[in-house]
């Protein structure tokens, strides 16, 4: 698999995936594989090479792979912070380069202990150390990284895969054999085709980033390695081959790693997105509870009013049932009436409900005029508890738009609140708020508008009057504009203060007809 050989006693071979294998686990679980890759080179020395080196030779030929790639490791987890999972492009920058110093220092040593024995001469050193250098540094830069990710994860790595997966990895393999074959058939000593290479590799990084880089390389290095066998290729063709592998390795792998930089970084952002969208779902719900508690007595006394007048209504009916004559006809009315109020009462409680729900925005077709007219419900109570009249003039044909119809109603509410304090504050017996609802054209769109005879807004106020933390209140927030905003932005349109003057203050919000892409 990896053409070792045997050049005046150093171990060549222009490809060497049992160092990347160990060196990757070296990097995740520490050094004790250490002890393992100097048992391997043992092996190799004695059981495939069959060396006729001295022992003390062979166990220091050993110490040195296993010393100096152990140090490799150690260096790159702990001096330069490099990130096994190989996310960004700086980790596998570390990896090349701690595998290219490990790789040189290993063949200088190594060359240098045979000098020594005097199996080496100074002539031999770049005969023996080149392949040496090479098969090492492409060892590690196409095995590590494949074993780290592997690694990481180890069933999607596995699979089951789907079937469009597998006939692409099946494409993949069928263009690396066909331009293996281009540069095959070009001939054991010439280059011009080996770019052809290139074109499985970057497709892949490009497709499936890193993960697909380290499979593509995976592929291509072993169907190499195969054919230069099959044509009898000798170690310094083969170096040569590989010389231009590593290129090809280390473009693979940028390419990939900056593909998977930016799928990681687009998920990212999606996943701070529905962070967001879920902060601001709970602010707004929330806030509703907030808007709620400010009304809570008002709407106490809208269900208790009822409640209060069915009972009486319910006793009437009774007494009439019981006379010895009984008025069957104004029996059956109060039970009219009674019905008719208990109706009412249950459906400020049914109202209520719908507001307070928790969950996620359910966007779809809303009938405004119903909205319009359940928030007018809820808020009515609240503003006859002030001596405010409120009042809504809307055509009877409003046309649906398109959004969360609880959100929107979460809008008019804060508004007409918001006016209902500002009124009461002011201690005026004749506090007035006036909704309003109106088409416009050019774009499509329906303008709601809360006006009130209050006190007005200041101009210092006004100019950031939406931001959040915002309030002229004592005990405000400071939220709910700024959550109205958000609301109706979410639904394509968008709320303004149309007017601060004292008597005529007026915010708006619009709504577009069209459906809105949030």
């Amino acid at each position: 698999v990896s053409f070792i050989h045997e050049y005046r006693g150093v171990p060549i071979t222009p490809w060497n995936p049992g160092l990347g294998l160990v060196f990757a686990l070296m990097l995740r679980t520490g050094l004790r594989y250490a002890l393992v890759l100097f048992a391997g080179v043992v092996v190799a020395e004695t059981t495939v090479l069959r060396t006729s080196l001295a022992w003390p030779i062979i166990l220091a030929i050993a110490t040195i792979f296993a010393l100096v790639y152990g140090a490799g490791a150690v260096l790159a987890r702990r001096r330069l912070r490099l990130d096994i999972n190989l996310d960004h492009l700086r980790d596998v920058v570390v990896l090349l380069a701690s595998g290219l110093a490990a790789a040189v220092v290993a063949a200088l040593l190594l060359s240098l202990l045979l000098l020594l024995d005097a199996q080496l001469g100074p002539a031999d050193l770049v005969v023996a150390s080149g392949p040496l250098l090479v098969g090492d540094l492409i060892g590690i830069a196409v095995m590590t990284p494949l074993v780290l990710r592997a690694v990481r994860r180890p069933a999607a790595w596995r699979g089951p895969h789907s079937p469009a997966v597998l006939l692409e990895a099946l494409l993949y393999v069928a263009l690396i054999t066909t331009s293996l074959w281009v540069v095959a058939g070009a001939g054991t000593r010439t280059f011009n085709f080996f770019y052809l290479l290139f074109v499985p590799v970057v497709v892949a990084a490009v497709r499936h980033g890193l993960d697909g880089a380290c499979v593509a390389l995976a592929m291509t290095q072993f169907g190499l390695v195969g054919v230069l066998h099959f044509q009898g290729m000798d170690a310094q063709a083969f170096t040569q081959f590989q010389t231009l592998m590593l290129v090809l390795t280390a473009t693979g792998l940028v390419v990939g790693v900056v593909v998977s930089e930016r799928t990681n970084a687009d998920r990212r952002v999606r996943e701070a997105e529905a962070q967001l969208k879920e902060k601001e779902a709970e602010a707004a719900h929330a806030a509703r509870y907030n808007l709620v508690s400010g009304m809570a007595s008002a709407l106490a006394h809208e269900i208790n009013q009822p409640m209060t007048a069915a009972r009486a209504l319910a006793r009437s009916a009774q007494h009439l049932l019981g006379t010895p004559a009984p008025d069957l006809p104004r029996a059956a009315g109060n039970l009219s009436a009674l019905i008719a109020h208990i109706d009412h009462a249950g459906a400020v409680v049914a109202r209520m409900r719908d507001f307070l729900r928790r969950g996620r925005p359910h966007v779809s077709t809303v009938d405004l005029r119903s909205v319009l007219d359940d928030a007018v419900l809820l808020a009515g109570a609240e503003a006859a508890e002030h001596g405010v009249a409120l009042e809504l003039a809307a055509p009877a044909d409003l046309p649906p738009v398109y959004g969360d119809r609880v959100q929107l109603q979460q809008v008019l509410l804060n508004l007409v609140h918001n006016a209902i304090e500002a009124i009461a504050a002011t201690g005026r017996p004749d506090g007035r708020i006036a909704v309003s609802v109106a088409r416009r054209e050019a774009p499509p769109r329906i303008e709601i508008g809360v006006r009130d005879n209050g006190p007005g807004i200041a101009a210092e106020i006004a100019e950031r009057l939406f931001a959040p933390l915002t309030t002229s209140k004592d005990q405000g927030l400071g939220l709910g504009l700024s959550i109205c905003a958000a609301i109706v932005e979410s639904h394509g349109g968008r709320v303004w203060l149309q007017s601060r003057q004292p008597g005529a203050t007026e915010f708006r919000f619009s709504l577009p007809l069209e459906r809105h892409a949030a």
